[in-house]
């Protein structure tokens, strides 16, 4: 973020590049490596196994925030793929027909296993169908039940634990040789419980004024760890302990969010945002906001990897029934009724001015319904909703001139509607 980077960043930073470091050496060392997906993963479960586990969506979005995609991507369209295919699936395609090197540079080892945790995208599905005939690995699918009527049934709990006892547990036993070693498993359950007291606490000091955070581009820094290759770990333990001290102190100084500019000035509009950020231009989107005193104080994509802020915690004393109660809750795989209701109490909640869309042109699991969404968001709590276009990973779909008139736009009606209250 800023050049004088928190502990918390350094601690993640070296956490990253370890991980990346053990995947490379994985051929020599013998490790099994282990493809999956950011919501619904199985984290705790996968390294209760001693297994490394690689997510191709963070490969992808690593890829285009280091300006790597466009060529990933139009490799992938060499191949066939449409345009209209999410740019994250032709970027990892891409990337593999490249060498596969991963963000640190290392090439990325071939996957032992696939592992689809299926919790509402469907082109997750067809993505490792596409990898299956790359790399001939077995696939293993976690039916994940969608939210129809917004709640989690019993019985759709007990469907998802049948299917990790029978087919997922299996499948890891034949992949390591080793048996399931559930003590194992609810230790590093406890641990992702302590990290996910702590993120909660750090998103949600976006509550205060000024907000010592950005819930949005900020936060998917914070998310990292914890949605990816970290939860259940001593590191990722330590590293939301370290981050929630650093922000508990910026909250009591009284001081902003830290921006890739440094703090960011006077906070004078808060925004809960909908929808993926574009990476290809990052920094250059985040800064179309901080410029001009706009701070993000929550957004749904930083749950999509777990919704902790509703109360869910990884329960030991549940192990498996809590992994599907996990995947079950993912934000992805809600109906449209119950994220409208997650957009209002965060409107609510963190006393923000307005509601902002990203709709991402390729991923149709967050944009589908998103008007809608919006105009409802706007009816039930009477603060006004914007709406921008841009794209995941793919560069040729974010025109900055254009996002950022209509940002501006935006905030300035937030203010006009500021000042027509203040003179009724």
């Amino acid at each position: 973020m800023s050049d004088g980077k928190d502990r918390s960043q350094e601690r993640q930073k070296a956490m990253l590049a370890d991980h990346f470091g053990r995947l490379a050496r994985a051929p020599e060392t013998g490790d099994k490596v282990v493809y999956t997906f950011v919501p619904g993963n199985l984290t705790e479960l996968l390294l209760s196994f001693g297994v490394l586990p690689v997510l191709p969506e963070i490969n992808a979005l690593q890829s285009g925030m280091r300006q790597r995609s466009r060529e990933f991507i139009r490799e992938a369209e060499k191949g066939g793929h449409s345009e209209d295919v999410c740019t994250y699936v032709k970027c990892d395609l891409g990337m593999k027909r490249k060498g596969n090197l991963g963000p640190t540079g290392e090439r990325l080892p071939d996957p032992d296993l696939l592992l689809l945790s299926y919790t509402g995208c469907f082109t997750f599905m067809k993505w490792f169908e596409l990898l299956r005939e790359e790399y001939q690995a077995p696939t293993v699918m976690l039916h994940v039940p969608y939210q129809a009527d917004g709640r989690i049934t019993t019985s759709m709990r007990d469907y998802v634990v049948d299917q990790l006892r029978r087919e997922v547990i299996p499948a890891l036993e034949r992949l390591t040789g080793r048996a399931y070693d559930e003590a194992r498993l609810q230790e590093l359950l406890a641990r992702s419980a302590r990290a996910e007291d702590d993120l909660v606490a750090v998103l949600d000091a976006a509550k205060r004024r000024p907000s010592p955070i950005d819930g949005y581009f900020g936060a998917v820094y914070y998310v990292g760890p914890i949605f990816s290759a970290f939860r259940g770990t001593a590191g990722a333990v330590d590293y939301y302990r370290e981050l929630r001290e650093e922000v508990e102190a910026r909250a009591a100084a009284g001081l902003g969010p830290v921006t890739p500019d440094g703090p960011m000035g006077e906070e004078r509009f808060r925004l809960v945002v909908e929808g993926p950020p574009n990476w290809t231009s990052f920094r250059e989107f985040w800064r179309m906001f901080h410029a001009e005193g706009a701070v993000c104080v929550a957004s749904t994509y930083t749950k999509v990897g777990g919704t902790y802020d509703e109360g869910f915690r990884h329960d030991p004393d549940r192990p498996l029934e809590s992994l599907a109660e996990y995947c079950l809750g993912c934000y992805t795989n809600r109906n449209l009724p119950s994220r409208v209701d997650v957009l209002c109490r965060y409107m609510e909640e963190f006393d923000a001015d307005g509601l902002l869309v990203n709709s991402v042109k390729s991923c149709n699991s967050f944009s589908a319904g998103q008007l809608l969404m919006l105009r409802e968001v706007e009816r039930r709590t009477g603060r006004p909703g914007g709406f921008i276009e841009s794209d995941l990973v793919d560069p040729r779909y974010f025109s900055a001139a254009n996002v950022k008139n209509r940002v501006d736009a935006y905030l300035q009606m937030i203010a006009q509607r500021r000042r027509r209250l203040t003179l009724a």
